[in-house]
């Protein structure tokens, strides 16, 4: 685990933003920083926090956690479900293949959980029982595991606007993908998501939800694509807490983003309005957990590259420019 000091040194030092020359056109994400060639895709992993549809602050060593989390789960599961991974040569970036982004987010959820105003828990505290097409009975309890894992999508907004919760058959009439399409991103979705939780319960996780895209090839291969199983795009819980967690009517003990969010939502903060400002304290925490959340999953110490970023990232990545 890297020590509080190198952290809060780290508060100073974090990646806000990307301009590398020579790589092509940028293309700035709420997080990552993605750099457009003909047949390939330059992406870099800031350390800027998204949450609620916002980016809100930074984190230290985020983007190398993410980046190099996701070259983990990409490497392990290639042979399972294709994805567009190149080369990872920078801790804070990877080369993929330039694929046609499908506009649906496969939302996988194991448990009834959730802060943001899309979530399960929030809309079944709300008296909904029909959710993405699924329908959910009286009587459940917040943080929960569901019978089954459900595939509930979201469509994929652009330019900052909110996702939209939808079914399989919403998402067919609008236009985002055929049912063909929708069929085997689900397939592939619930594959990642078995292999994500049986690999997460051998080391002591609950991978309780996550969220998938997928794009396609020039060759119409429909492969998995931006990241996998990270604690951006997933929530870990550790395993041996929960129950007694549960049975105390309190929250799980999270490894990922959620901290996070359940810090903005007890200050009445979720997405509208204006930010309350976040303290040092909690961002170094969160810190420590996405590092935690790394190093339980991969079985390795995190040793984060303190060298300036952009002196690293311009050489790491000069191969690629005008490529």
């Amino acid at each position: 685990m890297v020590d509080e000091k190198t952290l809060r040194e780290g508060l100073d030092r974090t990646l806000q933003a990307t301009e590398l020359q020579g790589l092509g056109p940028l293309r700035r994400g709420k997080v990552r920083d993605s750099y457009v060639g003909a047949e390939r895709r330059v992406i870099v992993t800031t350390d800027r926090l998204s949450a609620f549809d916002r980016v809100l602050t930074t984190l230290p060593f985020k983007g190398q956690v993410l980046n190099r989390a996701a070259a983990f789960w990409f490497d392990k599961t290639k042979n399972v479900v294709p994805n567009h991974v190149l080369a990872v040569p920078d801790p804070s970036a990877m080369v993929v293949t330039e694929c046609a982004l499908i506009p649906v987010e496969m939302v996988i959820r194991g448990f009834m959980t959730g802060t943001t105003t899309t979530s399960i828990w929030y809309r079944y505290e709300k008296g909904e029982r029909l959710y993405c097409g699924h329908k959910l009975p009286d009587g459940m309890r917040k943080h929960q595991r569901l019978e089954r894992p459900l595939i509930t999508p979201t469509t994929k907004a652009e330019g900052g606007a909110h996702d939209a919760l939808a079914s399989r058959e919403e998402l067919i009439a609008m236009g985002a993908c055929d049912a063909a399409t929708f069929d085997a991103m689900a397939e592939h979705a619930l594959t990642l998501f078995r292999i994500g939780q049986e690999h997460c319960a051998k080391n002591g996780l609950l991978l309780v939800d996550t969220k998938y895209e997928f794009g396609r090839t020039k060759d119409g291969k429909i492969v998995v694509i931006d990241e996998v199983h990270t604690p951006d795009s997933s929530r870990f819980w550790v395993a041996d807490t929960y129950e007694k967690r549960l049975a105390e009517g309190g929250d799980p003990d999270a490894l990922d983003k959620e901290y996070v969010r359940r810090w903005y939502a007890a200050r009445g903060f979720r997405g509208d309005g204006e930010a309350p400002a976040i303290s040092d304290d909690v961002r170094v925490e969160a810190a420590r957990r996405y590092i935690d959340a790394f190093e339980r999953i991969t079985g390795t110490s995190f040793v984060p590259d303190l060298e300036d970023p952009a002196t690293r990232l311009k050489r790491n990545l000069a191969k690629y420019a005008r490529g």
